[in-house]
C-alpha cells in the first residue's frame, strides 16, 4: 500500500471518494424525505432510516468495486476478493431493501383497513392474505438472494451442479421425510389464497370455541375464549371439517331453548322477547322469533331466535335473553314451569268396597 502522505493525489482521491459516497447518501436521505412528505408515499422517519442502510451498503459496496482505487492503493493483488465481497454486499443490500419495502407496503395497505371494527370481513380478509403471502414472499426472496450470492462463486457453483446431479436418492429421501412439513406449507398458501379462515375469525376446532389469533405456514394459533391456545397444523383446516361463524360476515343468529309446561302462552312469551331484546344494546335489531320446535310427553320445547354483530356479542345476548324469559315465567306463569305429574289409581277389591 503506497504511503498516503507522500501521495497528496491519492489521499485528495480517497477523500473525494468519502464525499461522493456521502454526498449521494445525503441526496438519498433528502429525496425520501421530500417523498414521505407526499401523501401519495407516507414514508415516515423510521422507513426513511430503514432505507437508506441497505442503499449506503450498494454505494460502499460499488465504490469497494472501483479498480481505480485498488490501483491507486495498492491493492491489485487482492481486486478479485474486493469484487467478491462488493457483488456479495450488493446481493445482500438489495435482498435486504426488497423484504424493507415489502414490509413497509404491507403496513401501509393494512393501515386503511380496521381489525378491530364492527364489520371488520374486508380488513380480516386483507390481513391474512397479506399476513401469510409476506413470509411467503420474504422466503423467497432469501432463497433467491442466497442463490445469486453463491452462483457468483464459480467454484461452488461447479460443486452444486455436481451435487444436484449426484443427489437423485438424496433428494427423494429428503422429499419423503419432509412430506408433511411440505404440506403444511402448500396448506399455508392455499388458506392464503381461498381463506377459508382468516385473522380473527370464530372458530370451533377440536370441540374449542375461539378466534384465530395467528396464522404462519405451518400451524395456527386459536384463542380459545378462556384465554389458552391451541395450535393446530394448517393443513387441518384443509383436511378435516370445523366451523366457521364468520366466513362471510360476523353478524350471527343465535338459538335459546326453553322447556316448559304445556300451560305455556306462547303469545305471552313473544311479547316479553320483543320486550326484552328492545331493553338491550347487544341486540341488533335484525332477527328475533319464538317457534314451538317440539313436544314431549312431560314439556313443550320452545326455541327463541335472536341475532347479534359478531359471536362473542350473541353470547353475552343469548345469556341475556335466557336469564329474562325464565325470571318473566317464574313471575308471572309458575304453573308452566316443567313438573313432573304422577296419578295414582287404587284398583284393588278392598279399595272398591270402602
Amino acid at each position: 500500500m503506497q504511503n498516503l502522505t507522500n501521495n497528496p493525489i491519492l489521499l485528495a482521491y480517497i477523500f473525494g471518494a468519502i464525499l461522493v459516497l456521502l454526498l449521494l447518501q445525503l441526496i438519498t436521505v433528502k429525496l425520501l424525505r421530500r417523498l414521505g412528505k407526499n401523501p401519495k408515499y407516507l414514508l415516515d422517519k423510521e422507513d426513511i432510516k430503514n432505507i437508506t442502510k441497505p442503499i449506503f451498503i450498494i454505494f460502499i459496496a460499488i465504490a469497494i468495486r472501483i479498480k481505480t482505487f485498488h490501483n491507486l492503493l495498492g491493492f491489485e493483488e487482492v481486486t478479485y476478493l474486493l469484487s467478491k465481497i462488493s457483488t456479495i454486499s450488493i446481493i445482500f443490500a438489495f435482498t435486504w431493501l426488497l423484504i424493507i419495502g415489502l414490509k413497509i407496503t404491507k403496513r401501509k395497505i393494512i393501515k386503511n383497513y380496521d381489525v378491530n371494527s364492527v364489520d371488520n370481513y374486508r380488513a380480516r380478509k386483507v390481513y391474512t392474505q397479506f399476513n401469510i403471502l409476506e413470509r411467503i414472499i420474504i422466503f423467497v426472496i432469501i432463497i433467491i438472494g442466497v442463490s445469486i450470492a453463491l452462483m457468483s462463486f464459480e467454484s461452488i457453483r461447479e460443486i452444486g451442479v455436481s451435487i444436484f446431479a449426484s443427489a437423485g436418492v438424496a433428494g427423494i429421501i429428503v422429499g419423503l421425510s419432509a412430506q408433511k412439513m411440505i404440506a403444511s406449507i402448500l396448506a399455508g398458501i392455499q388458506i392464503a389464497i381461498a381463506q377459508p379462515i382468516k385473522i380473527d375469525d370464530v372458530v370451533i376446532v377440536e370441540s374449542e370455541w375461539g378466534r384465530i389469533e395467528e396464522i404462519t405456514l405451518t400451524y395456527v394459533v386459536v384463542n380459545i375464549w378462556d384465554k389458552r391456545r391451541l395450535i393446530v397444523p394448517t393443513s387441518y383446516f384443509i383436511e378435516k371439517p370445523f366451523q366457521n361463524w364468520t366466513k362471510k360476515s360476523a353478524d350471527l343468529l343465535g338459538t335459546i331453548y326453553l322447556y316448559t309446561d304445556y300451560r305455556v302462552s306462547f303469545d305471552a312469551l313473544r311479547k316479553e322477547l320483543e320486550r326484552v331484546l328492545k331493553t338491550t344494546d347487544l341486540w341488533d335489531g335484525a332477527n328475533q322469533n319464538i317457534q314451538v320446535t317440539d313436544s314431549k310427553p312431560t314439556c313443550v320445547e320452545i326455541r327463541a331466535m335472536v341475532s347479534a354483530q359478531d359471536a362473542s356479542t350473541l353470547w353475552d345476548l343469548r345469556v341475556f335473553v335466557r336469564e329474562k324469559l325464565i325470571t318473566f315465567l317464574q313471575e308471572n306463569y309458575p304453573e308452566s314451569i316443567v313438573r313432573t305429574r304422577v296419578q295414582i289409581e287404587n284398583n284393588s277389591k278392598e279399595g272398591n268396597n270402602l
